[in-house]
């Protein structure tokens, strides 16, 4: 192909597909997530779809903690997409739900990276296995909707790489996505669309990606500088005026055609995999209909079930179904994941159809005293409450539930005793102080479009709760860690809890919560045995079984968290290293095993630039949530080699710790004994209180007292010697 030919096929034709050249053929790519959301042909509604499954989205499939559950949509997605000669599903989200308040954070799995990571690494290898391309998006650190396209997440490597890429390295090395998408934000100061560090040192440098860098809709702000960085597709199209200047920068030498070439190379690569995989399929809208209700009923959450109120029992008596949302269900978030149904369950009717008994509605929120009027005369009140709004393009001003909602939880409540709370939303709510006038409170998130039964299968018992929070429900929005730094200003979000992020942060302060992260009900109970663990080359191996002492069959999220006290670099109190989703008989005892790769043991080292595993004592807590830990173990694991080369720039201190650097400088010292105020320091070097005082001391300082002998020239031959 020539040079207009190559230009042109490193960006899009339309909005959902690639450009055809000489030999390259074009693709659709399009969204999204929990659907595929293939446009309508001719119309001007940009959001505008044919019909798909509507699964439940990341926050609701997040909160199942079930890899295989993750895996099983992304294979129903796939034939979805292959139905509708889709190429490439624009998904998963795998950002980082660093506050509340994001916007997007319905389309978000988790505020822990290992759970982030574990869970999408099943969705793309189930995706992929269709023949159907994912898009892990959006790289990187985009965790907020506010000035999106402009702003600057100002993170430090440590925290970088151990929280919010590390999700992204777990894909990318072990799923082998077709496509990795750009975000629209800048990383420290430098767009992620023209991010060279990022797109080519690490994610193809140190991860050893192979796929294909698509830019988010709009994130190009230069094609030259993208495609200099490593970015291969640029979307939407057509973009003639970008073609045109690549075209000019390689004629003019100012971009090498190599890597305009290496780009065209990726495109056709993607294209022909894609088309490969292209057959004729079709998909049961009936059996994905009834994957989305499962994977509902397995993502919802109970929060709190005093005095057995839940599940509601045969002849419980009637029923009083109260709130809007219970009639017309807010089961997906809005931006461009917003898929049309196949069809659309509500609460109403199937928890009518499940009651043995009188059932009756109340829109609730505008005419409350009806609401309460139905309530008084019921057995039992379902309160249907929750957000009113939750998008890509906007992050949410408070945590609080509409006034409305929350007058109709507390009046409800003052007049019935059984009253039971069930909450539709994106992302946490503050749930006090009405949560504690009511004995029940069921987190049933945006469910997708079978959420409607899903809700009524565990309010009736259908369904054993099994759900467990993905993110923690704070006291108040100013507890949260990312409070002072969210959404920034001036163009610019600090991220300065640093490492401590979600869970991470609220344990290090020793801070109450409302609902702790990990955390969830059952109608069962759940007894934990003696845990083992044992060290191995490859990292930590944790056994113990978990006995179901209730009388029902039921799952248990079992969630080992590491730490290792006396650490020399700061850490949380702990983190979530390993978990298992397991299902356990009534009465039965399940023997889990849970494996911790040595990798996810290792923090960044800023020092050599490296992961290092720091040897020692782990501690290692298994339970049911971050903050109900029911057995510990400990296992010693053998740290690796780490020697930080030393310079004129360390201190004393620092280079009498090493041993090779505590000999050099002792013989240095040792020649300036004789006297003057050098030789007095060296004479003392070993007392403990003139280390104390001068170990701080970077030994080019040292000239001061004792000139040439710690000079520049000195140094670098004392530094030599020992490096």
């Amino acid at each position: 192909m020539d040079l207009e030919e190559k230009a042109a096929v490193t960006s899009g034709s339309s909005f959902w597909r690639s450009t055809a050249v000489t030999g390259v053929p074009d693709i659709m790519l399009t969204d999204g997530p929990h659907g595929v959301r293939k446009a309508l042909p001719d119309t001007t509604e940009l959001l505008a779809s044919e019909p798909s499954t509507c699964f439940p989205p990341a926050v609701a499939l997040g909160s199942t903690w079930d890899p295989a559950l993750a895996r099983r949509v992304g294979e129903a997605l796939g034939d979805e997409a292959l139905a509708m000669d889709v190429q490439v599903l624009l998904g998963p989200g795998i950002n980082l739900k660093r506050s509340p308040l994001g916007g997007r954070n319905f389309e978000y799995f988790a505020e822990d990276p290992l759970l982030t990571g574990v869970l999408a690494v099943e969705w793309v290898k189930g995706l992929q296995s269709r023949g159907v391309g994912a898009s892990l998006k959006h790289f990187a650190v985009n965790s907020q909707e506010t000035d999106r396209m402009r702003v600057s997440a100002d993170v430090d490597e440590r925290t970088l790489r151990e929280i919010y890429l590390r999700a992204f390295q777990r894909v990318v090395t072990q799923a082998k996505p077709w496509t990795v998408m750009c975000a629209y934000n800048r990383v420290n100061g430098v767009l992620a669309s023209q991010h060279h560090w990022l797109l080519t040192e690490v994610l193809r440098g140190e991860w050893g990606y192979e796929g294909l860098v698509v830019s988010d809709w709009g994130a190009v702000a230069d094609r030259v500088e993208a495609v200099r960085a490593g970015l291969d597709l640029t979307m939407p199209g057509p973009d003639p005026d970008g073609d045109r200047r690549l075209v000019e920068a390689v004629r003019n030498g100012t971009l090498d055609e190599s890597t305009l070439d290496t780009a065209v190379s990726r495109v056709s690569a993607l294209v022909q995999a894609a088309l490969a995989a292209r057959t004729d399929a079709t998909f049961d809208a009936d059996a994905h209909h009834a994957l989305a209700r499962e994977v509902a009923g397995r993502g919802i959450v109970l929060l709190k079930n005093e005095g057995g109120t839940l599940p509601l029992q045969a002849g419980c008596g009637p029923v009083a179904v109260l709130g809007e949302y219970a009639r017309t269900p807010r089961y997906q978030g809005g931006g461009s994941s917003q898929i049309n149904p196949t069809r659309l369950d509500n609460a109403l009717d199937a928890i009518t159809a499940l009651a043995d008994g009188p059932v009756t509605f109340a829109p609730g929120y505008d005419d409350v005293d009806a609401a309460v009027a139905l309530a008084r005369d019921a057995a039992v009140a379902l309160v249907f409450a929750g957000t009113d709004r939750e998008t890509e393009g906007a992050d949410r001003e408070s945590l609080d539930l509409p006034a409305a909602h929350v007058e109709l939880i507390e009046r409800v409540a003052a007049v019935n005793p059984r009253t039971v709370v069930v909450l539709s939303n994106g992302a946490v709510l503050r749930t006090g102080p009405w949560d504690a006038a009511v004995p029940a409170v069921v987190e049933g998130w945006l469910l997708g479009q079978a959420g409607g039964g899903a809700v009524a299968d565990v309010l009736f018992g259908r369904v054993n709760p099994s759900g467990r929070l993905t993110e923690t429900i704070p006291l108040h929005l100013a507890d949260h860690p990312s409070y002072l730094d969210f959404p920034g200003e001036a163009g610019h979000v600090r991220y300065g809890e640093g490492v401590h992020i979600g869970y991470r942060g609220f344990d290090a302060r020793g801070q109450q919560v409302a609902y702790p992260f990990g955390h969830g009900l059952s109608y069962t109970t759940f007894a934990y045995g003696p845990a083992t663990v044992t060290a191995t080359g490859d990292g930590l191996s944790v056994r113990l079984d978990v006995t179901n002492t209730g009388g029902r069959d039921g799952r248990e999220v079992v969630q080992a968290y590491v730490s290792l006290p006396g650490s020399a670099v700061r850490r949380a109190p702990r983190e979530l290293k390993a978990f298992a989703n397991v299902a356990v008989p009534a009465g039965g005892t399940a023997q889990v095993e849970l494996t911790i790769a040595r990798d996810d043991l290792a923090y960044w080292d800023t020092r050599v630039s490296r992961w290092v595993v720091e040897g020692g004592t782990y501690q290692v807590e298994v339970g049911a949530s971050s903050r109900d830990l029911r057995v510990t173990a400990t296992a010693d694991v053998a740290g690796d080699d780490v020697r930080v080369p030393l310079t004129g720039e360390s201190t004393i201190a620092e280079w009498l710790s090493d041993p090779k650097g505590a000999q050099a400088l002792g013989e240095v010292f040792a020649s300036l004994a004789a006297g003057g105020e050098a030789g007095a320091m060296a004479r003392t070097a070993g007392d403990p209180e003139m280390l104390t005082l001068m170990g701080s001391l970077p030994l080019s300082r040292l000239s001061v007292f004792a000139g040439e002998a710690f000079g520049p020239a000195a140094i670098e031959k004392l530094s030599g010697s020992v490096n």
